[in-house]
């Protein structure tokens, strides 16, 4: 098993936004300078970061921006597949830019969410009933507990 940093080079970064420019494109939708600053704060960060923690960020650089574009953005991104729902129990949403096989493990006290790999993980095989009976598009693992800090 490993951890995730979400330390990435520029060439990487300039990779995954080349990427986002070409899903935005292939869905239809403009490449808005808004859009694009949501996604490279999405990208950059390794919080799992809501659309409100979002938003506080980008708002002292974008006094302009709403916290309805900032979650519009982050569900279109999801849609597009730029992004995904880190799925779990109660609370915001929270969204995650990384888009390789990764798992998550939750904080149930402080809410902190860590991206680890564990390659088993990878290929979790389905009842073959289920197989049969639907087109599973994307299967995930969250595991929930407490970190070390809260332990």
């Amino acid at each position: 098993m490993s951890y995730i940093a979400n330390r990435m080079s520029s060439a990487e970064f300039d990779a995954k936004i080349h990427l986002f420019v070409g899903r935005c494109r292939g869905a239809g939708l403009k490449v808005t300078p808004q859009r694009l600053a949501i996604y490279k704060e999405l990208l950059g960060s390794d919080e799992h970061p809501s659309a409100e923690m979002l938003y506080d960020k980008l708002k002292p650089a974008w006094p302009t921006l709403s916290l309805d574009t900032v979650n519009r953005t982050v569900l279109t991104l999801s849609e597009i597949g730029a992004a995904f729902i880190v799925e779990g129990s109660g609370g915001a949403r929270r969204f995650d830019a990384a888009l390789e096989h990764h798992q998550h493990f939750k904080c149930i006290k402080c809410g902190k969410i860590v991206d680890f790999h564990h390659e088993p993980f990878d290929e979790i095989q389905l009842p073959p009933a289920m197989a049969q009976r639907f087109k599973v598009l994307r299967k995930t693992v969250y595991v929930e507990g407490l970190c070390d800090l809260c332990k």
